[in-house]
């Protein structure tokens, strides 16, 4: 494994993102000096938090899986993850809405998940669900411990018995046909494939290796942090402060200065300049390579994730029928990944995410109160670079409170008391590549070690974390590439007494 070679005394990361956060303590674990500078007053990065009238907004991550890889940076520095965060267990962890007016409740436990699967889809239905649950979770088991967690700098890192064992399980087929092996409802092929949209790709074009997300979703459970998404940031900064590390907010970091071919500090927006032996960039990694380094090693041009637009709205409205978690699939299926991936187009026949976050904690409304988060995805500003601040963003917000009115939301509109719209020119304008807060798309060519590199090519005290980076996108994936950046900087945890800079 590479690592940063030269002192690493002191380390300066660059954005307070949840992959910056977990490098943060895991390379305070390691004993080294660490200032995080993050030009927002709050950290989380994507994971923020927007404040009106009382409401409370998570504005990145609503879904929350394997909560002991937030564990895992806190115990790193000897904290227990429950001395920071409450967490409650979704039941169910999603309902799902299909066009016939069926409802299909996901549950984590696998014998009331048979049963709600024979109850709704049939017995033969269930008994493939029990078959997939065996297989998504060896391949989980197998992906995290030979795969995703752990720095790959060539595709020769791969070759072993377990990409042997990868191959027989048909982990490089598509995930669409693997789905279809266990199930044959359309109802259940969509709600065990829809998460390929996580990793920018339509479920028929996506590989089965992805089949680990909605094992993630499913099986291993979702939870709802008391506070919010928000409160994950805002614990992990907590415990970081608590053990050493040093923030600087409302600091914007405009350059990494570099000399003799190292990164030697970064340079604010006042003129500041904070020396550094080792550089950790959080940000979005192409924007990053933009805006804060030198020109000579950019990487090549990436293929993005969809972006989406997303609806905060603070209602007078409450909807009994609803959970937590809603997803409302339109009648079109491929014809929507077509639309929004490969012709550049808004969903005709929109399938939806709506999260009820007050249903589950009070306290993010006004006593009598709802938030509501709607989420629906759209192409990116590369495959289709509409003018969203022209009032496109306004019109299609209105269009799909229209669709949430047709499919039971009964007088949504008239609820809205607060109401903020996001779309991919505000995902742009925070820092995001494409406009999209999904960064690079999981393709064969930008998945493990094709993936932009955690360590910069030819800088070698720079190292990214963060979703763009390996091992790719999502809550899990970005809080093991902040362990994964740190072990660059100070080797894996049961080495980190070796001679500082040391190469491996």
């Amino acid at each position: 494994m590479r690592r940063v070679t030269g002192p690493t005394d002191h380390v300066v990361v660059v954005g307070a993102g949840l992959g910056g956060l977990a490098c943060a303590l895991h390379l305070a674990a390691a004993g080294r000096q660490v200032t995080v500078v993050e030009r927002e007053a709050v950290p989380g990065g994507r994971a923020g938090r927007l404040s009106v009238d009382g409401y409370e907004f998570d504005t990145g991550p609503t879904v929350l899986t394997m909560p002991e890889l937030i564990e895992e940076p806190l115990a790193a520095v000897g904290e227990k993850l429950s001395d920071w965060l409450e967490l409650t267990p979704l039941d169910p962890a999603y309902r799902a809405y299909y066009p016939d007016g069926s409802t299909l409740d996901v549950k984590t436990d696998t014998v009331r998940m048979a049963a709600e699967i024979s109850r709704v889809c049939g017995p033969r239905e269930a008994d493939g669900y029990l078959r997939f649950v065996d297989f998504a979770r060896d391949l989980w088991r197998l992906e995290r411990d030979n795969f995703i967690d752990r720095n790959l700098d060539t595709p020769l890192d791969l070759i072993n018995l377990n990409l042997v064992k990868l191959l027989g399980m048909g982990g490089f087929r598509r995930l669409q046909p693997k789905i279809n092996e266990y199930f044959r409802d359309p109802r259940t092929q969509r709600i065990f494939s829809f998460q390929a949209m996580y990793a920018g790709l339509a479920p028929h074009d996506a590989l089965a290796i992805y089949a680990v997300i909605a094992y993630l979703d499913s099986v291993a459970g979702v939870f709802f942090p008391r506070g919010g998404m928000h409160a994950v940031p805002r614990a992990l900064a907590g415990a970081a402060e608590k053990h050493g590390v040093q923030f600087r907010y409302e600091t914007t970091v405009t350059a990494v200065e570099t000399a003799n071919g190292r990164a030697t500090a970064v340079r604010t927006d006042t003129g500041e300049r904070i020396p550094a032996d080792v550089v950790v960039l959080n940000p979005d990694l192409p924007v990053a390579y933009r805006d804060l380094l030198p020109a000579s090693r950019r990487p090549r041009k990436l293929t993005y994730s969809p972006s989406c637009v997303v609806l905060h709205i603070g209602s007078d409205r409450t909807y009994s029928k609803i959970a937590h978690h809603n997803i409302h699939f339109g009648a079109a299926w491929r014809g929507t990944f077509d639309e929004v991936i490969r012709q550049g187009l808004l969903m005709s026949d929109p399938s939806l995410l709506v999260t009820n976050p007050s249903r589950s904690d009070p306290g993010v409304a006004p006593a009598g109160r709802q938030t509501y988060y709607v989420l629906a995805p759209t192409p990116n500003l590369d495959a289709a670079p509409f003018d969203w601040n022209g009032g496109l963003g306004r019109r299609y917000a209105d269009e799909l409170m229209q669709v949430l009115e047709q499919r039971g939301y009964v007088g949504f509109r008239d609820g809205v008391e607060v109401e903020r719209i996001i779309t991919p020119a505000d995902w742009a304008a925070q820092g995001m590549a494409a406009g999209t807060p999904f960064a690079s798309s999981h393709t064969f060519t930008q998945t493990g070690p094709f993936r932009p590199g955690n360590l910069h090519p030819t800088l070698p005290n720079v190292v990214f974390t963060g979703s763009g980076t390996q091992p790719g996108v999502g809550v899990p994936m970005v809080l093991i590439s902040g362990k994964l950046a740190a072990t660059r900087v100070a080797g894996p945890a049961g080495q980190r007494g070796e001679i500082v800079g040391r190469t491996m």
